[in-house]
């Protein structure tokens, strides 16, 4: 973590602004964490890997648990779930911003740029994938890559760090030049950004893993936050644990664990930058699990003082269990303990004074 210390020391010269959270104020800003798989036992994983000492995650003020079944399946994917998370409506496997129907569902994103607030996706998979995709794409199928890129150019969000470039073609890089975009194609001119609006498409499809692309996705947080938190009107961030997905679909605890532990940093930098400035929400949550994973003891004689734990996936797919949401800063304290992925989703709008019209 010493490598780190830079990225924590920027947070205190980002904005003006000093003191600590107070709950139950005014949500200005709001610093949404998606671990794409992450359940229960995703993050006891990270508990017992970290000997059981105090993590990111362990400063939330207020908990809950997320039901995250589809409008047709009782297993989500994460297009129905991103869904979910970003526009608060339920919708079936595999569409994007588009409710079973059809009908156009507009994201809390899309709602906090029209209304003036800065907005901004940081994901370790690729820009048009389904997490991200749900904050802005309004497609019938997530593989609509073209279609999702159309899309994604239209959103003027201010800031979109990922990777993508598969699918960009040259005029998509005309239009976005002609909007303003500063285009930035590696890791190094992606943190060396001074301005918005920034598109960093850095792969062609995914990131590196956790251990390869160093801590590329902490410092493009606090790059984002830097560049974001210069808007008056506050913002939006949305910052996805991609891989953690891959790691639970590949039933790989190490690939696992490293993007946990990835995410985590992710987490504390945005805990930091909520005490830091007064009126910022951040919501830590999972989209589904994936992989099944449990910890059984590894032997049944419970008479030994240590029986050791094994990892064992019981699937390559997602599972239907409730997830975690962890809840820090304002308005932390207006969440239920059991809450649907739309009501979670729908209660942060509130909040933020985001106003929602749903067709009858």
């Amino acid at each position: 973590m010493k490598h780190l210390l830079p990225l924590f020391c920027l947070l205190a010269c980002i904005g003006c602004d000093q003191g600590y959270r107070n709950e139950g104020a005014e949500v200005k800003n709001l610093i949404y964490l998606i671990g794409d798989g992450m359940g229960l036992a995703q993050m006891t994983m990270l508990e017992i890997e970290n000997d059981y000492a105090s993590t990111a995650f362990s400063e939330a003020e207020h908990l809950a648990l997320i039901t995250t079944r589809s409008a047709n399946n009782r297993v989500t994917d994460s297009a129905a779930a991103g869904t979910a998370l970003a526009c608060g409506a339920k919708t079936n496997n595999s569409r994007l911003g588009l409710s079973p129907d059809s009908v156009r569902l507009t994201s809390m994103m899309e709602l906090a740029r029209d209304k003036g607030m800065a907005t901004g996706l940081v994901v370790s998979c690729y820009l048009q994938h389904a997490t991200p995709g749900a904050f802005y794409a309004h497609q019938t199928g997530r593989h609509l890559y073209d279609e999702i890129t159309d899309d994604l150019v239209a959103s003027r969000f201010d800031v979109m760090i990922g990777g993508g470039t598969r699918w960009l073609t040259e005029e998509h890089r005309t239009t976005l030049t002609e909007q303003g975009y500063t285009l930035a194609m590696t890791r190094e001119e992606a943190l060396a950004a001074t301005r918005t609006p920034l598109l960093a498409m850095v792969e062609p499809e995914y990131l590196p893993h956790a251990p390869e692309r160093g801590d590329f996705i902490p410092q493009a947080t606090v790059k984002a936050l830097e560049l974001l938190s210069e808007d008056e009107e506050g913002f939006m961030l949305m910052v996805e644990g991609s891989q953690i997905d891959g790691a639970g679909h590949a039933n790989d605890p190490r690939y696992l664990l490293a993007e946990m532990q990835d995410f985590e940093k992710v987490v504390r930098i945005a805990v930091d930058f909520a005490d830091a400035h007064p009126g910022t929400l951040v919501v830590v949550v999972a989209d589904h699990e994936t992989g099944g994973l449990s910890m059984p003891s590894g032997k049944s004689d419970f008479t030994l003082s240590e029986s050791g734990i094994d990892y064992r996936f019981g699937t390559g797919s997602h599972s239907a269990i409730r997830v975690p949401a962890y809840l820090y800063g304002a308005g932390a304290d207006r969440f239920e303990a059991m809450m649907d992925n739309t009501e979670l989703a729908n209660r942060i709008m509130e909040l933020m004074k985001l106003k929602v019209e749903r067709a009858n």
